[in-house]
């Protein structure tokens, strides 16, 4: 690690060197290329790899910063900008990454080769083309100089892909002092695409709450030639079936309705209207299903959801087990508590005798956009991109905001890089990239948009 570190040092002087030859987005590109070879995969994370490589970059610029791991390998590293007394902005990303199968992907998932106009790689959008920008972001504070109305401070964890505990969760417990002061935060979860002639920009101000249950059935073991009525697989196939076959009713909550109406206005099909009347439209007979065939993803902000993702049960073909288990990825709408849902699920199947046991639940929280940050992404968005509308958005993922939304901190997520009609992300899939052209835009408005609001 030590030789490691040795030499992204001196990758990073020499680009220091060149300030001068190079504008940031051009950093920011060899950044992002040299980042995603950083290999930070989670499961095991190895995320102090991560701390070693921004390090690096913060002692070529000679900014000062502090690092901590929670875990053997599972490193954290912070810097801050000192400045006035309004309160402290953070820069939030996560290091880590989600696996990738090289089987199939088109080129190897951590080369961040450049190739057809895109950078490709596990990372380039979740998350770590983010973390550049917020990255080129503050060194190019950092080297204007300027007077900064308030603190400006970068953080990088680890574990968000896994929920968190040895990152942000941490170090909201055992570093308190890094979010002291702060006001306002920005994060992943939100970014601009085109509908019709328009650009529309979401911004994340509340995310769906992942409920995750392991599921366990206890019955008499046996031979597989002499099955009994009951046994811990049927049990369990039982109680999945009924999850299945009982969907939650659908209900529209008021950041959905609002990002759906907004929606609506850059619509050009038969689907306009339902967006502009989503509360009306989920009453209708078979509208549901067709939603959900439209658009997966907008169709899971009307209704809490569980996937069924992972089982278990006899490791020998001719053997009942005496036990058997499954596992649900949940999703509820924050307008409810986590427990509230769980009891719901729990008589749901209690007549099968299945036992349930919570994997992870986090709190609701959706943060208001009357907030001098949110003002800046608009104003400036509206300079650089005239013909484009921002919308506050609801994630039906989970991202590390819901630890700084409980401590009361303004949090969005937000990148401003543009998303063309029919362009795939690969995000959690195979063959992950992001347009050279659209990263750069996108650093540019992520300096432009930070810098308006802390430079008075």
């Amino acid at each position: 690690m030590k030789t490691r570190r040795g030499l992204l040092l001196i990758i990073g002087l020499l680009l220091a060197s060149h300030v001068n030859a190079q504008s940031i987005e051009d950093e920011a590109v060899v950044w992002l290329q040299e980042f995603i070879q950083v290999d930070t995969v989670n499961p095991p994370g190895n995320e102090s790899r991560a701390v070693d490589f921004y390090a690096a970059i913060f002692d070529a610029e000679g900014i000062s910063y502090e690092t901590a791991e929670s875990a053997p390998g599972r490193g954290n590293i912070w810097a801050r900008l000192p400045g006035g007394n309004e309160p402290a902005l953070i820069l939030l990303q996560h290091t880590d990454v989600v696996p990738a199968d090289r089987e199939y992907w088109s080129t190897d998932p951590l080369s961040g080769e450049i190739r057809d106009g895109y950078i490709w790689g596990r990372g380039a959008r979740d998350m770590k083309g983010t973390g550049i920008s917020q990255l080129a972001t503050f060194i190019s504070l950092h080297r204007a100089g300027l007077e900064l109305n308030r603190d400006v401070v970068f953080v990088a964890t680890a574990d968000e892909e896994a929920g968190g505990a040895y990152g942000a969760g941490w170090l909201v417990e055992n570093r308190p002092e890094i979010f002291a002061g702060a006001g306002l935060l920005i994060n992943e979860g939100g970014a601009g695409s085109r509908l019709g002639d328009q650009v529309v920009f979401g911004v994340e101000v509340t995310q769906k709450v992942p409920v995750w249950l392991h599921l366990t059935a206890v019955d008499t073991p046996g031979h597989g030639s002499s099955p009994r009525t009951t046994s811990a697989v049927t049990r369990i196939v039982e109680a999945l079936n009924i999850i299945r076959e009982n969907p939650f009713p659908p209900r529209i909550i008021p950041p959905v309705e609002a990002y759906f109406a907004g929606l609506s206005l850059s619509m050009d099909d038969e689907w306009a209207d339902a967006y502009a009347n989503i509360a009306s439209a989920i009453r209708e007979p078979g509208f549901m299903q067709e939603f959900q065939e439209y658009s997966a993803g907008h169709h899971a902000l009307t209704r809490d959801t569980c996937t069924m993702t992972r089982m278990g049960a006899s490791n020998k073909i001719n053997v009942i087990p005496p036990e058997a288990w499954a596992e649900l990825d949940c999703r509820i709408l924050p307008d409810r508590p986590a427990e509230e849902f769980i009891e719901t699920v729990r008589n749901m199947i209690v007549a099968t005798g299945v036992e349930i046991e919570v994997i992870m639940a986090f709190t609701p929280a959706i943060s208001a956009t009357d907030s001098a940050l949110y003002q800046s992404i608009v104003k400036v968005t509206r300079e650089m991109h005239p013909d484009s509308r921002v919308l506050p958005s609801v994630s039906t993922g989970f991202t590390d905001s819901h630890f700084t939304r409980d401590l009361g901190i303004v949090s969005y997520g937000f990148n401003p890089i543009i998303t063309e009609r029919g362009d795939s992300s690969g995000v959690h899939g195979n063959d992950e990239r992001v347009p050279v052209e659209a990263f750069r835009r996108g650093v540019t408005d992520m300096r432009a948009i930070i810098r308006d609001l802390v430079v008075d």
